[in-house]
């Protein structure tokens, strides 16, 4: 009850977060693999006592979610609750393969963190809440999409937990006969082919209209690029029965000689069953959603400050890295100088610069610090040596040229 009023709020509000915390604290996997436990050890008080209790939940968690979604002012269907009414073969895989995993998990005596991680994988309380859902707003088509999903998930979750109890030989709760596990194991395997078929269907028609959405963006992106026309809308109909493209263009009208040439193209883009519907002119005007078009030309002004706002960012980041490169190459003149005082306190002014030195003889030009220093008074060679053999221990380079004024 409490898992699922917290997920049809999840849902309501298309909070991911509160979706994955009902999903942890639902009571279904229990009952649903029990059920999967009981087949394959053939007790039928566990079948029993597993199926009362999800056929309980299940009735509870539907008209809970029912209720609320009846009474709350949000009655928008949201992204997060889309998503669970189409069911498809991957919903299966997940479903089979988390079930092995959780039936796995619960034979062994450490604790992991398995079982929450399969209870968000294959998500069993969205699917109903969802169901509520349909239920409280009359759209059949989420009802039975959504209670497919689920039962997908708890047939393929109870199927893995069959699977996995007779792959190690679990022992039986009773003797059965041959006659009778080969029913049982026909009547498993019809399930799961009459739960498996249409969710390939579903999955083909899923990839299909993913393709054509996707070649029909590049076709009207790459065929409709004019330099004083513009797609302002673009409407795509990705069902099998009523393929259709249609643009909606602002500026100078194309000519129909051209949209025929355009409509020619469709096929290399494997569009050749759609009808492309091109509206231009005063039709395209009145028909434009300006919704759409406002959110479109938001969307493309704020791609372009995206993209300004990049290279803004790399040219910076350029800089930045000159700039460091500068600073990593200037000496500290004050400290050299200070330093340079200490051990030699007749020094009154000093310069110290890298220059490039090019060597006569072979014109190869290589970087040298050159030293400027004035003395008070007269200043012995041996000293200067001193101060050429510190100044390239404390500057690091090797090429160092003193000169004395």
């Amino acid at each position: 009850m409490f898992a699922i009023v917290i997920c049809s709020v999840g849902l309501n509000v298309n909070s991911t977060a509160v979706i994955i915390g009902a999903m942890l604290i639902s009571p279904l996997m229990g009952p649903i693999i029990g059920v999967g436990v009981g087949v394959g050890i053939f007790d039928t008080q566990l079948i029993r006592k597993g199926a009362r209790n999800l056929l309980v939940a299940v009735v509870i968690s539907v008209f809970s979610s029912a209720l609320y979604f009846w009474i709350t002012p949000l009655s928008e269907a949201q992204s997060e609750l889309l998503a669970r009414t189409t069911p498809t073969l991957w919903d299966v895989l997940i479903a089979l393969f988390g079930g092995l995993a959780g039936i796995v998990a619960a034979t062994r005596k450490e604790k992991t963190n398995v079982i929450p991680g399969v209870a968000i994988a294959t998500a069993l309380m969205p699917p109903l809440c969802t169901t509520g859902y349909g239920l409280a707003t009359g759209q059949w088509a989420y009802f039975l999409g959504a209670l497919y999903l689920f039962f997908i998930n708890a047939v393929f979750i109870s199927v893995s937990a069959f699977l996995l109890v007779r792959l190690l030989r679990f022992p039986r709760a009773t003797f059965v006969d041959q006659v009778q596990e080969r029913r049982v194991r026909w009547i498993v395997w019809t399930v799961v082919v009459i739960t498996v078929i249409p969710s390939i269907w579903l999955a083909y028609t899923l990839v299909e209209r993913t393709l054509f959405q996707r070649r029909a963006e590049l076709f009207v992106t790459q065929e409709f690029d004019f330099p004083e026309t513009r797609v302002v809308e673009k409407r795509i109909d990705p069902r099998q029965e009523q393929r259709s493209i249609e643009v909606f263009l602002l500026g100078e009208p194309l000519e129909d000689e051209l949209i025929e040439r355009i409509q020619s193209h469709m096929a290399r883009y494997g569009l050749n069953n759609a009808h492309l519907v091109v509206n231009q002119g005063r039709t395209s005007a009145q028909q434009i959603d300006v919704n759409a078009l406002r959110s479109g030309i938001l969307e493309e002004l704020y791609k372009q400050n995206q993209q300004a706002l990049l290279s803004k960012d790399a040219r910076i980041s350029e800089l930045e890295g000159q700039l460091q490169r500068v600073k990593a190459t200037e000496l500290p003149v004050k400290d050299i100088l200070d330093e340079l005082r200490a051990q030699h306190p007749k020094v009154r002014d000093f310069t110290l610069n890298r220059n490039v030195l090019y060597h006569v003889d072979n014109g190869t030009p290589d970087t040298a610090l050159v030293a400027i220093a004035r003395f008070k008074g007269k200043v012995r060679q041996e000293e200067m040596d001193r101060m050429k053999a510190w100044l390239k221990a404390r500057t690091r380079m090797d090429s160092v040229i003193v000169l004395v004024q």
